[in-house]
């Protein structure tokens, strides 16, 4: 008899379950406009997309001292959550979950994003109670690219690396993952696919309803156990 597989799933957030970035590129330039800058859009996806606060602070304030730079992190978070409106999930997110809760698998969301932000966005997906568990990486000694992220979803969901999946937008993520063990689906939007499977994506697809994801849901990848 096959053995299930996967046993468990890992999201990240933003740019994974929702398409969040250009709100948090608007609110960064927002920040930066009253220090008479601005960044474009490839260093953003480059530096700080999915980036933990320490690194977002060598990039964007490297004059400020620490307590200066949190706060300007800060008031970014606090103007994304006031352009939080209408938001959709990504397509096929919904048919996916009712997949893993039709298997009984557990699933987790794992982020850098602020806890106010991740518990703002899964409600306005009317998601909170579709995820058995939320790891906040800024709560964690090393956020994402680190991998203490995603073993600590692991952990919390009793789940090994070999038989979990895990889904992410962007190149810390994806390396925070991989670095995990965890297969892992990069989602194509901010990075092309070169980039993805560069820094460790296992997989390629554009959402979840990409027919690849669902070939592997159905097929586990060679190597695994039957």
């Amino acid at each position: 008899m096959r053995a299930r597989f996967p046993t468990a799933l890992l999201f990240d957030l933003d740019g994974t379950l929702l398409d969040t970035d250009a709100l948090h590129f608007d609110a960064w330039n927002c920040v930066l406009a009253g220090h008479s800058r601005a960044i474009p859009l490839e260093f953003y996806r480059r530096h700080i997309m999915g980036a933990a606060n320490e690194a977002i602070m060598a990039a964007l304030f490297p004059e400020l001292g620490t307590d200066a730079a949190m706060r300007e992190i800060e008031a970014k978070e606090a103007a994304f959550r006031v352009s939080l409106g209408q938001v959709a999930p990504m397509p096929g997110l919904a048919r996916l979950l009712d997949w893993a809760e039709a298997r009984d698998l557990p699933t987790a969301v794992v982020t850098n994003a602020p806890r106010a932000n991740a518990e703002l966005m899964l409600a306005a997906l009317g998601l909170c109670d579709r995820f058995d568990t939320l790891v906040i990486g800024d709560e964690l000694a090393h956020g994402k690219p680190h991998p203490l992220p995603y073993l600590t979803g692991l952990e919390k969901l009793g789940a090994a690396p070999d038989t979990a999946l895990a889904f992410e937008d962007s190149v810390n993520g994806i390396r925070a993952a991989a670095g995990a063990e965890i297969v892992t689906f990069g989602m194509l939007g901010a990075f092309d696919e070169a980039t993805l499977r560069e820094h460790g994506a296992a997989h390629v697809i554009h959402d979840f309803e990409d027919a690849r994801l669902w070939a592997v849901l159905q097929e586990p990848p060679a190597g695994r156990s039957r």
